[in-house]
């Protein structure tokens, strides 16, 4: 399943459970996703515990993101960190501190923080 039409940009396997977070939904507190999730609405308060994050290109989140691997095509407000690697792909938009082993910026992203990367030597 691709979320963004994308090869690069897919999560799971047909046995991986997928949460959405629909264009309508709003969330406010911490979402505790442990699969992969898709945000499309929005959320206010923290993600953590996640395999893969996707804010999707309609998609908010104001809080930290904590996961594995981070995809953000919409909006985020606070600090991702990531086990695996950051995506912020042309139409996202990151105000805050990102730390994670591996970034990727696409041309036409917005990114306002600092960037921290730890290698999987580094102590």
């Amino acid at each position: 399943m691709s979320l963004f039409n994308s090869k690069k940009t897919q999560i799971g396997g047909p046995d991986e459970m997928v949460t959405v977070v629909g264009a309508e939904a709003f969330i406010q507190g911490v979402l505790n996703a442990k699969g992969s999730l898709r945000v499309d609405g929005r959320i206010e308060g923290a993600v953590s515990e996640g395999r893969t994050v996707v804010v999707g290109p309609g998609g908010q989140v104001s809080g930290d993101i904590s996961a594995e691997h981070v995809v953000v095509g919409g909006r985020v407000t606070g600090n991702i960190t990531a086990s695996g690697q950051v995506e912020i792909l042309a139409s996202g938009r990151v105000k805050g501190d990102v730390k994670t082993a591996r970034l990727t910026v696409e041309d036409g992203a917005v990114f306002n923080g600092r960037c921290g990367m730890d290698g999987a030597d580094s102590k």
